[in-house]
C-alpha cells in the first residue's frame, strides 16, 4: 500500500504542475485552447484512429516541452535573479525547443486535419451552391 499511496503523491504533484503551468504561462493556455479545439475538429472530422494518435502526439510533446520549458525559466531565474548571458542563453533555449514543437504540431496538424477539413468544406458549400 505504501508504493500506491506514493505514486498517487507523484501523480497529484504532477497535476499540480500542468495546473501551475496552465495558469501561468501564457503560451501553454494558448496550447490548452488549441488542444481543445484541434480534438474537436478531429473528432468532427471523423479521422482514423492512427491520425488522432498523431494528433495526441504532437499534443503530448507540446505539452511536455512547454512543462520543461515552465521549470527551466523556474530553476534560472530562481540560481539567476540578475541578468546574466547564461541565463539567457539556457531560457532562450529552452523557449526555442517549445517553438519547435509547436511549430512541429501545426504541420501534423495541416497534415492530418488539411485533407479531411478541405473535403467536409467542399461537401458543404456544394450543398449551400
Amino acid at each position: 500500500m505504501n508504493e500506491l499511496r506514493r505514486f498517487s503523491r507523484s501523480v497529484r504533484f504532477a497535476l499540480q504542475g500542468i495546473v501551475y503551468t496552465v495558469k501561468t504561462q501564457r503560451n501553454m493556455q494558448i496550447h490548452a485552447a488549441a488542444t481543445v479545439i484541434v480534438l474537436a475538429a478531429s473528432w468532427w472530422l471523423q479521422i482514423s484512429r492512427f491520425e488522432v494518435l498523431l494528433i495526441l502526439a504532437a499534443i503530448a510533446l507540446v505539452w511536455m516541452m512547454e512543462l520543461v520549458n515552465t521549470a527551466i525559466e523556474a530553476v534560472v531565474d530562481l540560481a539567476s535573479p540578475d541578468w546574466h548571458e547564461k541565463a539567457k542563453a539556457a531560457k532562450d533555449a529552452s523557449a526555442a525547443a517549445a517553438l519547435v514543437a509547436a511549430l512541429l504540431s501545426v504541420l501534423i496538424g495541416i497534415a492530418v486535419l488539411g485533407p479531411p477539413l478541405y473535403r467536409k468544406l467542399a461537401v458543404l458549400a456544394a450543398g449551400l451552391g
